[in-house]
């Protein structure tokens, strides 16, 4: 049973300033280098696993593991051999 359901995740987020959520899906074992967003992200892995390689190291997340990141924080994502899933709620910066 999944942790959250995407009306609680996307209520959740909402209510700490994310203006909504996005399904990612990737294909196994792509990767997606180095890069960065104009928003900020907070996360869910709802299927699959994936590591997250930021500055201060790598992260592997599994189902039911939640990250953060920072706008503009270069980062990486290479996704695990089943394919991964997370939601993304956004915070896009004040203008």
């Amino acid at each position: 049973m999944p942790l959250y359901t995407l009306e609680e995740f996307t209520e959740k987020t909402k209510a700490d300033g994310y203006e909504g959520v996005v399904i990612r899906e990737w294909i196994a074992n792509s990767i997606s280098h180095t890069h960065t967003h104009e928003f900020a992200v907070h996360a869910v892995v709802m299927q699959g696993e994936m590591w997250l390689t930021r500055a201060d190291g790598t992260q592997h997340l599994r189902v039911g593991d939640t990250f953060t990141m920072d706008s503009d924080t270069p980062h990486s994502e290479k996704y695990g051999p089943e394919g991964t899933v997370y939601w993304a709620a956004r915070r896009f910066p004040k203008i």
